[in-house]
């Protein structure tokens, strides 16, 4: 499982470290890389045992909708394979690092099932996001089931 979150940078051409916490779920999830796809101003980064879960999913839906659509073209159509290399880096393709506002400054977050990269701006946004909806009564209750 993917836990914590760290502060990185990302090179000119696009690569990332992999921190080895992170690349040792990696590898116990059958490969030396991630799929990565986009979602929440964000990458979303599966190992690729849970990604096959994840498709064997969308294809078993019986829902066919139009935005059920629209969500399989945009995140699996635009899903990359990214292996890391003898460093441990990946390379994350340009299209995403456009959506996702990766520049420089870059945000690793374990998210259980996948990790997530921010960047620092766009992690700091969630972050007052979260907070402002902490004060509401509904996220609250929402987390009070989960015994916290």
């Amino acid at each position: 499982m993917f836990r914590g979150s760290s502060f990185h940078t990302i090179d000119a051409k696009g690569r990332m470290i992999i921190p080895t916490r992170f690349r040792d779920v990696i590898k116990a999830g059958g490969g030396d890389g991630v799929m990565l796809s986009r979602m929440d101003l964000s990458l979303f980064a599966y190992t690729f045992e849970e990604w096959k879960k994840i498709e064997d999913k969308i294809l078993s839906l019986a829902e066919k909708s139009d935005a059920m659509r629209r969500f399989r073209r945009v995140f699996v159509g635009g899903a990359f394979e990214c292996n890391c290399d003898k460093q441990g880096r990946i390379l994350v393709p340009p299209t995403l690092r456009h959506y996702a506002g990766v520049k420089k400054e870059i945000v690793l977050v374990g998210v259980l099932d996948h990790f997530e990269i921010w960047s620092r701006e766009n992690w700091e946004a969630e972050n007052l996001r979260m907070e402002e909806d902490m004060m509401g009564e509904g996220v609250r209750n929402e987390i009070a089931k989960l015994g916290l």
